[in-house]
Parts: structure tokens; C-alpha cells; sequence
């Protein structure tokens, strides 16, 4: 499902003064400033009065680094409450600057995949009115094959109407028609087909694994592949799903919610889906890539340097405000049980 990218700000709910702006301004730093400028000074409030930068910059290292909340919370000696409350405001902040760095994306091949996760409870034990945000939760995820950068990303049920809204997100993110690969996934096909208008070239790759695990059908009882015995693949024949494949894997070690055998899991949508996108956004701007040797963002194109994660603070949280707005409600009152 969808989903969602100045100087960087020393001091924080503080103005800068005039001498404090260095001569050489970094792609990081200019959409860090026009962001700051952009947003009013009352909502560029921040954890200042709660947590230092270097106690943000810890905190954000750790969840981008496999760390669960309250192994943060040991490490750290930071409440394991304030800790998720930077993550869910950083996690927004990185899904709307994802949203605005990734556009104009030009890319020849393209990789599909989804990864499995779930929240709350897994799914045989959710109920009817809990089917929407509980249970099994996938993440689809676009990516260059060049690049090794995700371009597109969503969180939500693996049906046709998650699939469709990813690949719509995507295509309005990158330019031309490049080829695409994707795994056996029926939706796949008529979503790709009404986006790109029949344009962009789909290859199909289907696995056929051993007879030993066909038994298992539900991914959460599946913690690893049987053995591959065959691979069809539609035209072009050199199509490949490996790259996103190896990203999944960097996704489920560097982000506890998507740990096997765990009690890491998220609670909540909201939370996971933040966490998606700040796996995304550090993925993309701060992880050096080791074959790349530089981060997927600085392949790309859309970023000039490597990001540190006091960059990645900067822009985020000039995106995302410090409260979340309230919902005003009339209320009515009630005198002697009668309104």
C-alpha cells in the first residue's frame, strides 16, 4: 500500500543568525531551509524543552539501526513513550519528504515486491471489525534496479485496491515507461497495464518451490523459503526480482516491527506505517550502499551527498509539527440527566 522525501537548523526554535550561514549550502541544507521558511515558527516547535539534538539524533539511530523501543529505552535511559512519540513525528515528517524529493524520477527498470508484517494481533485471531487495521499488514515497495533506491512505497492489505493505488502512486513519480519486474501477484498486471497505459514493458517471475513447504500456505508460519526448483519468466527474459528481494531483508533487520518471533510487532497502523517511512527515507538519503558506495538517494539523482541523521531531523521535523493538530468538538451540556 502506499505510502510515502538549508543549513541544518543548530538550534532548535531558535533563529539563526546572520553569520551563521556557511558559504557552500547543500542540496540537504537548501530543502532544509526552504522547509523551515515555509512552515510558521509557532509549529517548527520541537523536543527542545524535552530532549536534546544529540538525545533525537541517539534516539533515531537506534530505531534505524534494529533496535526495539525499549531496547532504545535501555540504551538511551529515555522514556520508551517519548521515544515512540519522536519516531511517529519523525516518520511523518519523512513520508511527506519522500513525497516531495521522489518526483521526476527517471528510471530504466523498475523491481516490485511486497513484505509481510502485522499489527496488533496476527491474523487468525482478528475480528470483524478489526480487519482494516489489525492483523496482516503488507508493505509494497518500488524500486530502481540501478539505483537500488525506493521510489514508491505503501502499507496496508495485499488486495487489488492497495495494488492499484501503489502502482498509481508510481507512475506519477517516474518518467518514460521502464520495464518492469514483479513477481507472480495477479493485480499486478491490469494495475500496471491501466497506469502505464500499456506502455511500460511487465515482466513475470514465478518461483516454484519444494513440495516440503507447500503444507505452510499463511506467510507468518513460513520463516524461511523452501528450496527453488523451478523459474518461469514472462517476456523480457532477463527480468529479476532479486534486488527488492535483498532489500527485504535489509527492511526486516534494520526495523524490529518486521523481526520474526518477536514481541516487537507494531501496536498500531499509524505507528507501523511511520516506521515504513522512516526506514524508507533513512534507507534512500543516510545508508551507504555497498555496492553503490554511496546512498541510493546520491544515485539517483535526488540527493547531492550522504545525509547524516541530524539531517534527516532537520528536514523531518520541519515538516511535521510538534502536536498533532486537535479535533474541536461541540459539546453540550447536560443538566439533570436531560439535554
Amino acid at each position: 500500500m502506499v505510502a510515502a522525501a538549508a543549513a541544518p537548523i543548530n538550534r532548535t526554535g531558535d533563529e539563526p543568525e546572520a553569520n551563521d550561514h556557511p558559504a557552500n549550502i547543500s542540496l540537504a541544507g537548501l530543502i532544509c531551509q526552504s522547509l523551515a521558511e515555509a512552515i510558521p515558527s509557532t509549529r517548527r516547535m520541537s523536543f527542545v524543552n524535552v530532549l536534546s539534538r544529540d538525545q533525537q539524533i541517539q534516539i533515531i539511530s537506534c530505531l534505524t539501526e534494529g533496535q526495539s523501543i525499549r531496547a532504545t529505552e535501555r540504551i538511551t535511559g529515555i522514556h520508551r513513550d517519548t521515544i515512540m512519540r519522536l519516531g511517529a513525528r519523525v516518520g511523518r515528517g519523512c513520508a511527506e519528504l519522500h513525497d516531495r524529493m521522489m518526483v521526476g524520477v527517471r528510471a530504466g527498470r523498475l523491481v516490485l515486491d511486497e513484505i509481510w508484517g502485522y499489527v496488533g494481533k496476527k491474523q487468525k485471531r482478528v475480528q470483524r471489525h478489526e480487519i482494516a487495521h489489525k492483523g496482516d499488514q503488507y508493505t509494497f515497495i518500488g524500486m530502481s534496479a540501478s539505483a537500488k533506491a525506493i521510489i514508491s512505497y505503501r502499507t496496508g492489505k495485499r488486495d487489488s485496491e492497495n495494488t492499484d493505488l501503489f502502482i498509481q502512486d508510481l507512475r506519477e513519480r517516474v518518467l518514460g515507461a521502464p520495464e518492469i519486474s514483479t513477481d507472480g501477484f495477479h493485480p499486478y498486471k491490469t494495475a500496471i497495464r491501466d497506469a502505464f497505459k500499456g506502455r511500460a514493458s511487465h515482466g513475470v517471475i514465478v518461483k516454484t518451490y519444494s513440495v516440503t513447504n507447500f503444507a505452510v500456505k499463511e506467510a507468518a508460519r513460513r520463516y524461511s523459503p523452501a528450496e527453488v526448483v523451478a523459474v518461469e519468466r514472462d517476456v523480457p527474459s532477463h527480468i529479476s526480482t532479486s534486488y527488492v528481494e535483498r532489500q527485504n531483508l535489509t527492511l526486516r533487520m534494520t526495523q524490529k516491527r518486521f523481526a520474526r518471533l518477536t514481541n516487537g510487532f507494531s501496536k498500531t497502523l499509524t505507528n507501523h506505517a511511520a516506521a515504513v517511512s522512516l526506514y524508507v527515507t533513512h534507507y534512500n538519503l543516510c545508508r551507504v550502499h555497498e555496492a553503490l558506495r554511496t546512498t541510493p538517494g546520491v544515485a539517483l539523482g535526488v540527493a547531492d551527498r550522504v545525509w547524516t541523521i541530524g539531517d534527516l531531523l532537520d528536514a523531518t521535523l520541519a515538516i511535521e509539527p510538534n502536536r498533532p493538530v486537535r479535533v474541536k468538538r461541540n459539546f453540550t451540556v447536560v443538566k439533570g440527566g436531560k439535554l
